[in-house]
């Protein structure tokens, strides 16, 4: 069930909506990432299945390229040097998950629009007929309609008519964006998708694993900096927030789900980009005993969104890390959050 209109539209919610190479390699280098023998394994078994299902291996497979196998393995999810420690990053505990598929990019706007085109779907940003859409995407028309804010984060402001084919209000499209990922989507329309496709969402440990790529004890699916050699490896926020966004990646607002390097297990845009939602409810509690795929508490009033979004500067939001999480009630929607499926098997179209 949809959380309360009242909860979606509450100042706690808006404000919600702010919110290495693998152990092999690093062996075969001469370097040091710190492997149990289990962790080496799972490492073993990443680098096959990258090397198996590498976006070029993908093109000569038709049909298998948007899901790539998440080989079963061990790791350790959360962190032990949280930096947002309201935000239950933390204990490091030790996780084991089974074989899955993940996509490897996040649902696009062609895609969603094949999805309502096949259905007759109808998102919940359109019925209630508003969502939250950053200022600075804005017209100044529209500005000018807004009779509202909220009052500690006045960037966020509810717009009329603004849905995934509107973005940025009623005078806007995304005839140019249908590469990019889908926005203002809720947890509700997230999953109505997945059904549809036969795919689920994924779990927050699942999700986790996926983003870290095989790498221990790293901040970033590629490693610890940011900036390896210079080079962009997320669409992010450059500049000073949330007055100037100078776009050095490229972008000033969301990127096509094909851009930036993918990590090791094929998956573009993990972090940055759009925040994508997790199957899990929400909380900041978790048990330093080990666990076997878990699937977070068995109710709650909000889910978990992990990976940060174009809008995301450590200055006030640094959740681009993977151990990083934040949450929104499930019918909540905005300019910076979509979401990526998940498969226990692969399906059937696409085998």
């Amino acid at each position: 069930m949809a959380a309360p209109r009242a909860a979606r539209g509450s100042v706690a919610a808006a404000l919600l909506l702010l919110g290495l190479a693998l152990c092999v390699a690093a062996s075969e280098a001469g370097g040091a990432c710190g492997c149990s023998a289990d962790r080496a394994a799972t490492a073993t078994a990443a680098a096959a299945a990258v090397r198996r299902y590498s976006p070029e291996a993908n093109a000569q497979r038709p049909g298998r390229g948007q899901m790539v196998p998440i080989p079963a393995g061990v790791f350790m999810m959360g962190t032990d040097e949280p930096e947002i420690r309201q935000d239950g990053e933390w204990p490091a505990r030790r996780v084991r998950v089974n074989l899955f598929y993940m996509d490897q990019y996040e649902v696009s706007n062609a895609e969603f629009e094949k999805f309502v085109n096949s259905t007759g779907y109808v998102t919940e940003a359109e019925k209630f007929g508003d969502s939250f859409v950053f200022e600075g995407m804005l017209s100044e028309q529209v500005k000018a309609e807004i009779q509202q804010a909220v009052a500690a984060a006045p960037w966020w402001m509810p717009v009329k008519g603004a849905n995934w084919r509107h973005p940025e209000g009623p005078d806007s499209n995304i005839s140019n964006r249908m590469d990019h990922p889908v926005l203002h989507v809720s947890w509700n329309d997230a999953v109505a998708y997945c059904t549809w496709a036969g795919k689920r969402l994924p779990t927050e440990a699942e999700w986790e694993y996926s983003c870290r790529g095989g790498l221990e004890n790293r901040l970033f699916p590629w490693g610890n900096k940011l900036q390896p050699k210079g080079q962009h490896y997320a669409n992010i926020w450059q500049g000073e927030f949330p007055t100037n966004n100078t776009g050095e990646d490229g972008y000033k607002g969301s990127a096509p789900v094909t851009a930036f390097p993918p990590n090791h297990y094929g998956l573009y845009n993990i972090v940055g980009n759009a925040w994508e939602w997790t199957s899990d409810w929400w909380a900041v509690h978790h048990s330093p005993q080990e666990t076997h795929n878990p699937k977070g508490p068995s109710s709650g009033t909000d889910r978990v969104k992990k990976g940060g979004s174009y809008m995301c500067h450590k200055s006030y939001c640094y959740r681009y890390r993977c151990a990083a999480r934040s949450q929104n009630t499930p019918d909540s929607s905005a300019s910076n959050l979509g979401f990526r499926c998940a498969a226990d098997n692969l399906p059937d179209n696409l085998q």
